[in-house]
């Protein structure tokens, strides 16, 4: 099996090859550090690697297998984490100069849960300064660019992780989403992405409590995400927003026939590209084929609904990045600074006035979901930005000028909605070659139906990486 090859084998298959001895992790270990050494300079996706300890981990994971003992459900299976996820002894930037040198101390829940399952953390992606946009870069980065066209961005803010894995750098990744950072970038590279139902995934203070925040994985398919998503659940004593007791999810196949799919191309009041408004219909005929109802709704939403949100991420989020408007400003990112600044205006009035408009929303949606198994939307309402982007640019959407902080994606309406389940997969292309994605959206709690539906897709779409043809033609 060639090195390439061996990069894009999902976590699934790889256990089930290292189960069958056919392949070692150390092999697959060597392959991917090798092909990340390859992918620096022209993808920017990964700014620290493990290699010396992970080469170690996997010549113990391989001992494991050839006692038919493997320490968990991902053993040996190469995963990286965002840089924001603590991991005891290694520098966490969060991609900022600020925290160059910043080592942790202890490990978060989640990243302690993937090494007790076995994963072998070999890498560390980029992400935008602090998480706090929808594109890639940062003074402390630089520029992370889209495996299937580099004038264009991979997303954010877990750019890195969606540009990774389908460039095939990593098997795994971690991803945090607070307005839509695990799906933008799977939507934009081309891979899926699992946004839970709030308090699903333990995390750390302050963000803990605010219940637009979710970690949680992303991979290639979404056999590997659900897989992965099964490590990451379930309470944990540091965290009191945890949700018990732990949900495990099935792999479960039977399919969608008789389900009544909710969908709606523009969520009632957004511009969308016709790339994307074309693959999504495509993916529509895909469900309705698989023996689903597919029902177009009516929201009654309106930008006040987008501003809303902006209004929360600014109260919380911003205020927490306004504590460095002093000496240290001058460190920041340009969209960083600016967006906590944005921030010093909003008052408490605004942020109760978010939260209204947040259960109006509900109101609707939640009854109107009673109706159906599942609500299918895109996930970006355009298929990616330019990879320089940045917040004081111009956006245009179909002749018409859009905000540009998350004016062109659709992901954040759901951390509005934060008890919903999102699974984010691939929809298709757009011409310039970039990915589109569609987002599956469950009733609150109800993760189990989104990854029933998206296995029910996947398979007849045969998957989205198996051959060379279905993969990025990057120049390494």
């Amino acid at each position: 099996m060639s090195e390439t090859s061996l990069c894009y084998l999902g976590a699934a298959e790889l256990i089930r090859l290292y189960r069958a001895r056919k392949i070692s992790p150390v092999e697959v270990v060597d392959a991917h550090l090798a092909r990340i050494a390859d992918s620096a300079a022209g993808l920017n996706a990964i700014c620290f690697t493990y290699g010396d300890e992970a080469r170690d981990q996997a010549r113990r994971s391989e001992a494991r297998y050839a006692s038919g003992a493997p320490a968990g459900p991902l053993d040996g299976v190469p995963t990286a984490l965002k840089d924001e996820n603590m991991m005891a002894g290694k520098i966490t930037t969060y991609g900022s100069l600020l925290y160059a040198g910043h080592v942790a101390e202890k490990s978060a829940p989640l990243v302690a849960r993937l090494l007790e399952a076995g994963a072998i953390v070999h890498a560390r992606t980029t992400t935008p300064e602090f998480s706090c946009a929808p594109f890639c870069h940062s003074r402390q980065w630089g520029v992370t660019r889209n495996p299937w066209n580099p004038a264009f961005t991979p997303g954010g803010s877990s750019g890195g992780a969606g540009a990774a894995l389908a460039a095939g750098l990593t098997a795994l990744a971690t991803g945090s989403d607070i307005g839509g950072s695990i799906r933008i970038p799977a939507s934009a590279s081309g891979v899926v992405g699992f946004k839970p139902p709030y308090g699903r995934v333990p995390s750390t203070p302050p963000f803990n409590l605010d219940h637009y925040n979710h970690p949680g994985p992303m991979a290639r398919s979404v056999e590997d995400c659900l897989l992965m998503q099964n490590v990451l659940a379930g309470p944990h004593p540091e965290d009191i927003a945890s949700l018990k007791p732990k949900l495990e999810l099935a792999t479960d196949r039977s399919g969608v026939k008789g389900w009544r799919i909710a969908w709606s191309l523009d969520l009632g009041f957004m511009e969308v590209d016709p790339a994307v408004r074309a693959n999504t219909l495509a993916a529509l005929e895909v469900f309705r084929g698989l023996g689903a109802e597919v029902v177009e709704v009516d929201l009654p939403w309106s930008w006040e609904v987008y501003h809303a949100a902006a209004t929360h991420h600014k109260t919380l989020f911003g205020a927490w990045l306004a504590e460095y408007l002093d000496e240290r400003e001058a460190q920041l990112t340009g969209y960083a600074a600016a967006f906590a600044r944005a921030s010093l205006d909003v008052t408490t009035r605004d942020y109760l006035a978010s939260l209204e408009v947040e259960g109006r929303i509900w109101s609707h949606f939640g009854p109107m979901m009673e109706g159906f198994d599942l609500f299918l939307c895109p996930t970006l309402a355009l298929p990616a930005v330019p990879a320089e982007f940045d917040f004081s640019d111009p956006l245009i959407i179909n002749g018409k000028e859009i905000d540009s902080y998350l004016g062109w994606t659709m992901a954040w309406p759901f951390n509005m909605l934060s008890r919903c389940p999102v699974l984010a997969v691939p929809s298709g292309h757009a011409p310039n070659g970039v990915p589109t994605g569609i987002q599956l959206v469950g009733r609150s709690y109800e993760d189990q139906s989104v990854f029933t539906a998206g296995l029910a897709y996947e398979a007849a779409l045969g998957g989205w990486y198996g051959t060379s043809k279905t993969r990025p033609s990057l120049p390494f």
